[in-house]
């Protein structure tokens, strides 16, 4: 008999792989293409060191966010800051956040990689736990991410990949017939 637990897994795996196939042949050109302007991508800071751009809190609309971005975004602020502040209980307001300063590849390949190796990470930490320790709290983390259970966190991290790995699709979509649409 298959667990919880090990059905979510599976979800997840999907959705890993789902994105992964999307992300194939991800050009740096694309990786970085930012269709709006004045949209958040990934830019070099002072010390040359690539990283996401961002401010706190999010401002009202949101800016546009180029596929980097919201590469970083999966990887860095949802899969890394859940196991930092669930699993490695990062303590919130000391030092700043857990995703602060993050760096972050700039090239495509390098990004599919890391991001590949985050959601490793997290997969390992949440596999860890049987059904029951699932039901257990883990927060909530911060007063952004409210869950309270692992399985919770599990939930969140499902949508949070689902929701931006859809849009990072869009945008391979929408870059890919870009030259039809600029002509019309």
């Amino acid at each position: 008999m298959t667990s919880f637990g090990e059905e979510l897994l599976a979800v997840y795996d999907n959705v890993h792989a789902r994105l992964l196939a999307r992300l194939d042949g991800l050009t740096d050109d694309e990786y970085l293409w930012e269709p709006v302007p004045g949209g958040w991508s990934l830019r070099p800071g002072a010390d040359g060191v690539p990283r996401a751009e961002k401010t706190e809190p999010d401002p009202v609309p949101a800016p546009f966010t180029s596929i980097a971005w919201r590469m970083w975004h999966i990887g860095v602020e949802c899969l890394d800051v859940y196991v930092k502040l669930a699993f490695d209980k990062f303590p919130v307001g000391v030092g700043g956040w857990p995703g602060e300063a993050a760096v972050w590849p700039g090239t495509a390949a390098e990004a599919i990689a890391e991001l590949d190796g985050d959601f490793a990470r997290f997969r390992a930490r949440i596999s860890g736990l049987d059904d029951a320790a699932l039901a257990h709290g883990c927060g909530p983390l911060t007063e952004e991410i409210h869950v309270f259970t692992y399985l919770g966190l599990m939930f969140r991290a499902v949508d949070e990949i689902t929701h931006h790995g859809a849009e990072i699709a869009l945008l391979r979509d929408l870059y890919r017939h870009r030259a039809a649409v600029s002509a019309t």
